[in-house]
Formats: structure tokens, C-alpha cells, sequence
């Protein structure tokens, strides 16, 4: 399956929103919640939020699509495939919990469902995590999104993905994979785009964190 599908749940949760402003709003209620590192610096900071979040669920099929395209090129389909099925299934086939979410706002959950797997595939493999794949700033995105989700539950989800990836991988030997070629690929110029695209998220819709920030 190919993250087609996604792309036009996405397109469908879009145009219902335009109808009835709900996830918009939901953004807006966000405001007055988030922590002092995070900034929004332009003159609407609830479409900061809402076009930050819109832009991070639309990254997630992109993000399966380079990750499916360069395991395929490096001839690691078999070594990536169980985390693409999962990454798609987040969407296709979401998890009972969620079903009283609707629209964008069960796709934001999903979208960090997927996220947080690739983050953590990254993470878990000597190679891919010295190569410098994942920028700071995809990092932050995951925080700014999780935050948005709200607590408890964005960190029930942190904890279900965490058990899914030791399923996925199997054994620790993961670790110390040689997956050069599958970096090689992703750092190809055909890929560029996306991660630009995706490391200048934040960038794009004027929010900064500032870690330097303290509670008062």
C-alpha cells in the first residue's frame, strides 16, 4: 500500500475543516497552554499553530514515501518495511482509541504516531543516527506537536511507540547495522527537498523555541 491513501484522507479532513473551523479552533484553545520556550512570532499566532499542524500531517505520507523509495534503492525493503506498514496503518487502520477523533485532529495524533517511529528508527541505528539525517529542528516539531496533542495522552502515545519499535526490531543487533546505503540514498539530491521542507517547518510558520526560557 502507498501512502496515496493518506494523502487523500488528509485532503478530505481539509475540506471538511473549512467547513466547520473545529481544528482551527481547537489550535486556538492551544494558545494559552503552551510553555514559555515556545515562540510565535507572526501576526496570527493561531495560524502559526494551525498552519504548523496542517504542514506536519501532510509531512507524514511524504516522509513515509522518501523512506519506502530510498529502502528500496539501498535494497534494505525487507530490513524497512515493517516500520513503513506500521507508519501507514497509524492511518489506514488507527488504533480504537482514537476513534472519537475526527477530522485533523485524529490525523494530528496519527501524524505523530508516524513521526515519532521514524524519529525513533533513526535513533535506534549507529549508522542513521551519526549521519545527521534528523536535524534539531524535526526534534523540536515532535515536541511542539506533542504539546498540542496535550498530556497525559501525547505521552501514552511516546510509551506505545517505544513498544513498538523493540517489537520491530527484534533483537539489539539493530543498533549496529551497517546502513550506510539506506543514508547514502536519503542524502541523495533527490530527496533534498523533503528534508529541507521538513527541517524548515518551524522556520516557515515563525515559531522558535527558545530553551534558555525558564517558568517563572
Amino acid at each position: 500500500m502507498t501512502p496515496d491513501k493518506i494523502i487523500f484522507l488528509i485532503q478530505k479532513a481539509k475540506a471538511d475543516e473549512a467547513k466547520t473551523g473545529h481544528f482551527a479552533r481547537l489550535m486556538n484553545s492551544k494558545l494559552g497552554e503552551l510553555h514559555l520556550i515556545i515562540g510565535l512570532h507572526g501576526d496570527s499566532p493561531q495560524d502559526c499553530l494551525f498552519n504548523f499542524a496542517v504542514e506536519y500531517i501532510e509531512m507524514a505520507p511524504r516522509l513515509i514515501e522518501c523512506v519506502e523509495a530510498c529502502a528500496r534503492e539501498a535494497d534494505e525493503q525487507d530490513l524497512f518495511q515493517p516500520f513503513i506498514d506500521t507508519a501507514i496503518n497509524y492511518f489506514i487502520q488507527p488504533s480504537v482509541i482514537f476513534s472519537k477523533y475526527v477530522g485533523l485532529d485524529g490525523l494530528l495524533m496519527n501524524a505523530y504516531l508516524c513521526h515519532r517511529l521514524i524519529e525513533e528508527m533513526y535513533e535506534n541505528n549507529k549508522s542513521i543516527r551519526n549521519s545527521n539525517l534528523v536535524d534539531v529542528k524535526t526534534t523540536e516539531a515532535n515536541l511542539l506537536a506533542h504539546h498540542l496533542i496535550g498530556e497525559p495522552f501525547s505521552n501514552e502515545l511516546d510509551q506505545s511507540i517505544l513498544i513498538t519499535v523493540c517489537q520491530l526490531m527484534g533483537a539489539p543487533s539493530y543498533y549496529e547495522l551497517d546502513l550506510n546505503p539506506f543514508v547514502r540514498q536519503v542524502k541523495h539530491k533527490a530527496w533534498n527537498w523533503m528534508r529541507d521542507y521538513w527541517n524548515s517547518l518551524l522556520e516557515r510558520n515563525q515559531i522558535r523555541f527558545n530553551f534558555s526560557m525558564r517558568s517563572g
